[in-house]
C-alpha cells in the first residue's frame, strides 16, 4: 500500500512571521546576510566560499549569463550560468566573468559609421545604453571611428535617416586612452577632461573597452562585492549528469568557482555518480552543488555522496509544469522545513554543515524571508532575476508595456533533455517547462537591493540581525484563506500606481 503523508504540502504563501522582540540595535542597517554557500566543518574552520547576500541565479538560458553573473557578483551573490550549451561556449562565458576588469566595459552598443539615426534610435531602446560606439565593422572591438551620445542628435530636428557618420563625435575630437590604462588613471583622464566616457583602444585602433564616469560611484558602493582570492568575481556553473567528464575539466580551466548539477530530480544514481567522478577525479578541491530534492531522504542521500549544498524543490517555479504533467513534486515551505531538519540532524552526527537551498516557490519579496526562516542558507532565483536588464533574453513591448522573455529549462525552446533524461533517449520526450514574459524590472542593482532592505527589516521584526540568528527566533503560523485575503488590500478602491 502506498504512503500516505498525513500532513499537506504547503506553500511559502500559507505562512506568515509573527513579530518578535526589537531592541534598538535592530536597524536595517545592522542586518548581516552572509551565508555559506558550500560545505564545512562548523565550528572548526571557515566556509569555503561564503556569499554576502542569500541568492544565487537559475541554471537556465533565460536567467544566467555572464552579465548577470558579473551583475549579481556586484551585489555579493552567485550566478550559475547555465549548462544547456556546448561545453565551449560555458566555458567561455566563465572566462569572461573571471576576466572582466572592475570598470571596463565591453560596448554592447556598436554600430557602422553607415547606420542611420533610426539605427540608433533602435539600439538605444533594445539595450537601454545612450552611449554608442561606431566602429568600422560595427562590432565591439573594430577600429573606433566616432562616439555617438545623446547630446549629437536632435530627433526633432533631424532625419532619421541620416547617417552616423554626419553627426558622430569623430575620433580625431575623443579623449581616448591607450589600452593598458590602468582603472584609476582612466578616471583621473574622465574628470580632467570633463567627459562622460573615456574608449581605450589599442595600437592599431581597436577598440578594446569604455570607462564611464557614472561607474566611479558604483564602483565605490559596490562594498558587498564577491571576489575570489584573485580579485575576480565569483561564478557558478551548470552541469549535467551526461557529459560530465568532459564538461567540467573544461569549466575548471576556465576558472569557475562552483558547480552545480542541473537536474529536475536529485535523488537519483546518476547524480552520485556525478558526484563521485568529481571527487576521484579532484578531491574536494571542485566544489559541487546538487539536487532537487524535497525530503530528508533525498537529502541524506546526496549529503552522503559528497554534495556540498543541496537544492530543495520540484514543480513550484513559475515556468515549471513539472506537478501538473507528472503529477510530482512537493509544497516547497513544506519540503524546506524538512530538508532543514535533516541538514541539521546531519551537521549533529557529522560535524558537517551543508548548507541548503530553495528554488522555487518565491512569488513575493517576503517569502525570500521566509524560506531563510524556515532553514534555507540562501534561495535560488530564476523569474525573479529574469526580469532584469542584465538577463540574457529581449527586452519587448507587450501591450504597451516593457516585458522580458523568459522561458523553462524543459520547454521545447530550451530542448534540455539532459536535465530531465533519467536514462532514457536523448530527446526531450515532453515539456515541463513553458515560454512565457515577465514584467520588465530595470536594473538588477535597484531590484535585488530593494527586495533585500525588505528582508533586513522583517528580521528586524523577528529580532534577528543574521540569518541563522532569524532561523533561531522565527515563530510562524499558517494562515487561513481569508487571512490571506485580509492580508492584501481589500474594501477599498485603488488608485492608479506605477511600479512592479
Amino acid at each position: 500500500m502506498a504512503y500516505y503523508f498525513e500532513q499537506p504540502s504547503r506553500t511559502f504563501g500559507e505562512y506568515l512571521l509573527v513579530p518578535g522582540y526589537s531592541s534598538s540595535e535592530c536597524v536595517p542597517d545592522a542586518v548581516s546576510l552572509k551565508t555559506p554557500l558550500v560545505k564545512y566543518r562548523k565550528g572548526q574552520e571557515e566556509c569555503p566560499i561564503t556569499m554576502n547576500i542569500p541568492m544565487i541565479s537559475a541554471i537556465m538560458q533565460s536567467v544566467s549569463g555572464p552579465k548577470l553573473a558579473v551583475a549579481l557578483a556586484k551585489q555579493g551573490g552567485v550566478s550559475f550560468i547555465y549548462g544547456s550549451q556546448s561545453i565551449e561556449d560555458e566555458a567561455d562565458m566563465i572566462r569572461w566573468v573571471k576576466s572582466y576588469k572592475k570598470g571596463f566595459v565591453t560596448s554592447d552598443s556598436n554600430l557602422r559609421p553607415d547606420a542611420t539615426l533610426a539605427d540608433v534610435l533602435a539600439l538605444k531602446e533594445k539595450t537601454g545604453h545612450s552611449t554608442v560606439a561606431v566602429t568600422d565593422d560595427g562590432s565591439a572591438h573594430g577600429r573606433l571611428l566616432g562616439i555617438v551620445a545623446s547630446r549629437d542628435y536632435r530627433v526633432s530636428r533631424m532625419d532619421l535617416s541620416e547617417q552616423v557618420c554626419t553627426f558622430m563625435t569623430p575620433l580625431e575630437k575623443l579623449v581616448t586612452a591607450p589600452s593598458t590604462t590602468s582603472l584609476k588613471e582612466a578616471n583621473d583622464i574622465i574628470w580632467d577632461n570633463k567627459v562622460n566616457s573615456l574608449p581605450l583602444v589599442d595600437e592599431e585602433g581597436r577598440l578594446c573597452y569604455l570607462v564611464f564616469r557614472k561607474d566611479y560611484d558604483s564602483h565605490k558602493e559596490n562594498v558587498k562585492e564577491l571576489l575570489d582570492a584573485n580579485k575576480s568575481y565569483v561564478v557558478g556553473a551548470g552541469i549535467n549528469t551526461r557529459d560530465y567528464a568532459e564538461r567540467v575539466p573544461a569549466l575548471v580551466d576556465a576558472g569557475v568557482d562552483v558547480l552545480c548539477i542541473d537536474s529536475s530530480e536529485g535523488f537519483s544514481e546518476w547524480q552520485s555518480r556525478t558526484i563521485g567522478w568529481i571527487r576521484e577525479h579532484y578531491g574536494d578541491k571542485v566544489k559541487v552543488g546538487a539536487g532537487n530534492v524535497v525530503d530528508r531522504d533525498g537529502f541524506r542521500f546526496l549529503a552522503e555522496a559528497g554534495a556540498d549544498f543541496i537544492k530543495i524543490g520540484i514543480g513550484g517555479g513559475s515556468i515549471c509544469i513539472t506537478r501538473e504533467t507528472k503529477g510530482i513534486g512537493r509544497g516547497q515551505a513544506t519540503a524546506v522545513i524538512e530538508v532543514a531538519k535533516a541538514r541539521d540532524e546531519y551537521y549533529k552526527e557529522t560535524g558537517i554543515y551543508v548548507p541548503i537551498c530553495s528554488d522555487g516557490g518565491i512569488v513575493q519579496d517576503y517569502h525570500v524571508t521566509l524560506a531563510l526562516a524556515m532553514g534555507a542558507d540562501f534561495v535560488m532565483l530564476g523569474r525573479y532575476f529574469a526580469r532584469f536588464d542584465e538577463s540574457p533574453t529581449n527586452k519587448v513591448k507587450i501591450n504597451g508595456s516593457y516585458m522580458k522573455e523568459y522561458w523553462g529549462e524543459g520547454s521545447n525552446r530550451a530542448r534540455n533533455w539532459q536535465r530531465y533524461d533519467l536514462g532514457g533517449a536523448s530527446k526531450l520526450s515532453f515539456e515541463e517547462g513553458v515560454d512565457s514574459y515577465v514584467p520588465y524590472a530595470g536594473a538588477l542593482a535597484d531590484g535585488v537591493n530593494t527586495t533585500l532592505y525588505k528582508v533586513r527589516s522583517t528580521m528586524c521584526n523577528c529580532g534577528a540581525l543574521s540569518i541563522p540568528e532569524l532561523q533561531e527566533k522565527a515563530r510562524l503560523t499558517v494562515v487561513s484563506s481569508t487571512s490571506i485575503v485580509e492580508g492584501g488590500s481589500h474594501d477599498v478602491m485603488l488608485k492608479n500606481k506605477s511600479g512592479n
